[in-house]
């Protein structure tokens, strides 16, 4: 039986600035690098994983209600000090912080255009 989703992928055609952001920006930490394919699996303090690979092309355009995977949600219980750090990379913000459904949220990109979503939320799903 399915259990859940063990890590999602980003490919990247810099897997090693990417994975130094994630690590810089959003705290997570590098837990596994192989330097001949240039992968990175990052762990955020929740054990969540993400897994960097090299891309074959370049960067391509997203947006945000284009078909497929759209966002990670990046769940964060200090909405105000990560939101000011992670505007501090310089990062392209799609919504200004604001209050849904009871929840601290805003979406952004990261710095090759993947869409992240930081969330602070009263009650944790469960």
């Amino acid at each position: 039986m399915i259990q859940g989703i063990e890590h999602s992928a980003i490919a990247s055609p810099d897997p090693d600035s990417l994975a130094a952001w994630y690590v810089k920006y959003l705290g997570f930490t590098v837990e596994d690098h192989n330097p001949a394919t240039r992968n990175y699996f990052i762990v955020a303090k929740n054990h969540s994983r993400i897994e960097i690979i090299l891309a074959e092309s370049g960067l391509q355009p997203i947006k945000m209600k284009d078909s497929g995977l759209r966002h990670l949600a990046l769940i964060t219980d200090d909405f105000d000090a990560d939101y000011q750090n992670i505007k501090a990379s310089g990062v392209n913000f799609l919504s200004e912080p604001g209050t849904r459904g009871g929840n601290q949220v805003v979406f952004f990109q990261d710095p090759e255009g993947n869409v992240l979503h930081l969330i602070k939320r009263p009650v944790p799903l469960t």
